[in-house]
C-alpha cells in the first residue's frame, strides 16, 4: 500500500481469522445470538406497542430502548458473519465510516436515553404527585427526541473527525468492526492532539449521561430509604432495578473502552469487551426487563393467551 493516503481506499477486519479452525462455530454461535436478539427486543417493542396496560413513560422509553438494540447490533453481526461464512474481510472506507457513524449514532443515543429513563424513575419515585406533568407525553417525546439528535451529532462528528486523519498505508484493523480505538492505530503522524478531542469528547458524552443517573438514583434511594415499611422499600426498588442493571453492564464497558488512550489499546483484550457490549449487553436487555418485570410478564401471557384463543 502506497503512502499516499488517497490510495488508502478499503480496510481489512480482522476480526476473529485468527481462530482458523473455529470459523464455522463462531458463525452459528453469532447467527444464534443475532436472531435471538432481533427476537427478544422486538417481542417487547410489539408488546409495548400493542398493550394498553404498557402505556406509561417507562415503557414508552423500553419500546425505544428495545429498537436501539435492534439497529446497535444490526450495524455490527451482519457484517461479522459475512466475514465469517465467506472469509472476505475487506470493508471499503466509506462502508468503514458508514458503520462507525451508526454504530456511534446508536450507542450515544442509548447512552441519552438511559439517563431519561432513569429522570422518569425519579419522578416517579420522587415527585408521584407531579409524575404526569413532569413526563407528559409532549416530554417524552421531547427527551427522546433529543437523545436521538445527540446521538446523531455524536456519530456525525466522530466519524468525519476521525476520517479526516491521514491513513498512511496499513489497513489492517485489528477488530471485528470499525471501532475508534482500532483505526486510531492506523493513522499516521503524531495523533496524541486528535486522540485528546476524542478522549474529552467521549467522556462529556459518557460521563455527563452517567452523572444526572447518579444524581437521579442518589435522590431515588434517599426517598426510599425513607419509606417506613421493607415491602414499599421492596416495591420502590424493585421498579428501576432492571434499569440499574442495565447501565451498569451498558457504561462500565463503555467507560473502560473509549476513555483511554490508544497507546494501551490490547488487540487480544478490547475487541472482546467490545463484543460484550455490543453484542452480548444487547441480548441481555429483554432478558433483564422481562424476567424482572411483573407488567411485561403479565402482557407476554396476555398475548399468549389471545394467540391461543384465536386458534381454537
Amino acid at each position: 500500500m502506497s503512502t499516499n493516503t488517497s490510495v488508502v481506499t478499503e480496510f481489512i477486519l480482522a476480526g476473529f481469522s485468527h481462530l482458523a479452525g473455529l470459523q464455522s462455530l463462531l458463525f452459528s454461535l453469532f447467527l444464534t445470538v443475532y436472531l435471538l436478539t432481533i427476537a427478544g427486543n422486538l417481542l417487547i417493542v410489539v408488546l409495548v406497542s400493542a398493550d394498553s396496560a404498557l402505556q406509561s413513560p417507562m415503557y414508552f422509553f423500553l419500546r425505544i430502548l428495545s429498537a436501539l438494540e435492534i439497529g446497535y447490533t444490526s450495524v455490527t453481526i451482519p457484517l461479522l458473519l459475512h466475514h465469517l461464512l465467506t472469509g472476505q474481510r475487506h470493508i471499503p472506507r466509506s462502508g468503514c465510516a458508514l458503520q462507525m457513524f451508526f454504530f456511534l449514532f446508536f450507542g450515544a443515543t442509548e447512552c441519552c436515553l438511559l439517563a431519561a429513563m432513569a429522570y422518569d424513575r425519579y419522578a416517579a419515585i420522587c415527585e408521584p404527585l407531579r409524575y404526569p406533568l413532569l413526563l407528559s407525553h409532549r416530554m417524552c417525546l421531547q427527551l427522546a427526541g433529543s437523545a436521538w439528535a445527540c446521538g446523531a451529532m455524536v456519530g456525525l462528528g466522530h466519524t468525519s473527525f476521525i476520517f479526516s486523519l491521514p491513513f498512511c498505508g496499513p489497513n489492517v484493523i485489528p477488530h471485528f468492526f470499525c471501532e475508534i480505538q482500532p483505526i486510531l492505530q492506523l493513522v499516521c503522524g503524531d495523533t496524541s492532539f486528535s486522540e485528546m478531542q476524542i478522549i474529552l469528547a467521549a467522556a462529556l458524552l459518557i460521563l455527563c449521561p452517567f452523572g444526572l443517573i447518579l444524581g437521579s438514583y442518589g435522590r431515588i434511594l434517599a426517598t426510599i430509604f425513607r419509606i417506613p415499611s421493607a415491602a414499599g422499600r421492596c416495591k420502590a426498588f424493585s421498579t428501576c432495578s432492571s434499569h440499574l442493571v442495565v447501565v451498569s453492564l451498558f457504561y462500565s464497558t463503555g467507560i473502560f473502552i473509549y476513555i483511554h488512550p490508544k497507546a494501551s489499546y490490547d488487540p487480544a483484550t478490547d475487541p472482546l469487551l467490545s463484543l460484550f457490549y455490543a453484542v452480548v449487553t444487547p441480548i441481555l436487555n429483554p432478558i433483564i426487563y422481562s424476567l424482572r418485570n411483573t407488567d411485561v410478564k403479565a402482557a407476554l401471557k396476555r398475548t399468549i393467551q389471545k394467540m391461543r384463543a384465536a386458534e381454537i
